[in-house]
């Protein structure tokens, strides 16, 4: 969601003392990036131990969603009780959503057969161009500037991902073919292109549908699409057949029955909470800083995953690694540009305003 602008405050954060907000900030960082490390190497875990159900893995993604209902009705909304004369309608907020959640389990399906033929560090530094195709997608979708310093990030995240697709000694899991690695790099790398359309497209609706972008507003958006994405999720997993190889995938699996469904269990709230993170940045900071925050903590994947699965670390994706975190500093220094520019011209406007009072 590529919004420069801060959001709506219901809570009116800026009553916070300085050390309480970057309190909240650090938090909400905390399980951004937990999360979603913790729901990668999870994820690779069920596939090491002989889960391969590509749907089951895309269910899980979204199936937790009803934790963020917790956090939507323990924050007070001030906003969400009053009704605004340009609100859409049922029908049109219903379609959003629906076409919001079909992208959804399908971007969700797209990651799942990537991380079924990439070692988790392979596939965690292909997610990194998601900040590439977010910039660009920005730029037609959103009316994002495109600055020397995007430019930047973009080329260097670019080229990062194009270093990993020709290392010739890039090993998927279990030894997998050639072919399959080509198959899991490529929906990886189409995955991180249409979760970034996904966000620009989410960004779109807050500007043009539903006219606000308040805390209440993004986590709705994100149930109600992350419910869809559930309904499609399983409907295909029993469309494909796959739902009769799950007793079986249990009772086979690696670190047995109790631990097939824990991992389940645990990858689905580990997503949700990597969503909270999501959103309370959104609210908190910037949908922008939110974005940066999520694909700089695919940079801790790769190191977990060499420390838990033994991943091989070899100088190409060292350097593809090294590439990556340049092009996140581009990124979040032209984020710090824009945020005190931003801070400049509403001191100049509110000290024209006192001018005026005066």
């Amino acid at each position: 969601m590529s919004d420069d602008g801060p959001l709506t405050n219901e809570l009116h954060l800026s009553k916070l003392g300085r050390s309480q907000w970057w309190i909240l900030v650090l938090v909400n960082i905390f399980f951004l990036i937990a999360g979603q490390a913790a729901a990668v190497l999870l994820g690779r875990f069920y596939y090491d131990q002989g889960g391969n159900s590509k749907w089951l893995a895309t269910l899980v993604q979204t199936a937790a969603f009803p934790i963020l209902f917790i956090p939507l009705y323990l924050i007070p909304s001030s906003q969400k009780a009053s009704a605004s004369p340009s609100a859409p309608s049922f029908r049109i907020l219903a379609s959003v959503y629906f076409f919001l959640g079909v992208l959804l389990a399908g971007d969700n399906m797209l990651y799942s057969t990537g991380l079924l033929y990439l070692s988790a560090s392979t596939y965690s530094l292909i997610c990194a161009t998601q900040l590439a195709f977010n910039a660009i997608f920005s730029y037609f979708l959103n009316s994002q500037k495109f600055t020397a310093l995007i430019l930047n990030s973009v080329v260097v995240l670019s080229l990062s991902a194009a270093l990993i697709g020709v290392n010739d000694h890039s090993e998927g899991p279990s030894g997998v073919s050639k072919w399959k690695y080509t198959i899991g790099f490529s929906c990886t790398l189409g995955a991180s292109a249409i979760y970034s359309l996904l966000l620009s497209l989410m960004q779109l609706s807050f500007q043009k549908v539903l006219k606000k972008e308040t805390f209440s507003v993004v986590l709705e958006m994100q149930i109600w699409t992350s419910l869809v994405a559930t309904c499609v999720s399983v409907l295909a997993l029993f469309a494909s057949g796959e739902w009769k190889t799950l007793h079986g995938e249990m009772e086979s699996f690696g670190e047995g029955r109790a631990s097939y469904v824990l991992t389940l269990v645990f990858t689905a709230v580990c997503w949700q909470v990597c969503s909270v993170g999501v959103v309370g940045l959104i609210f908190i900071v910037s949908s922008l800083f939110s974005n940066v925050i999520s694909t700089v903590g695919l940079a801790v994947t790769p190191v977990a995953s060499v420390i838990v699965f033994h991943d091989k670390m070899n100088g190409v994706k060292v350097i593809a690694m090294l590439l990556a975190l340049w092009g996140f500093a581009s990124y979040i220094y032209q984020n710090y540009l824009d945020d005190s520019k931003a801070r400049r011209m509403q001191r100049n406007v509110d000290g024209t305003r006192n001018d005026s009072v005066c």
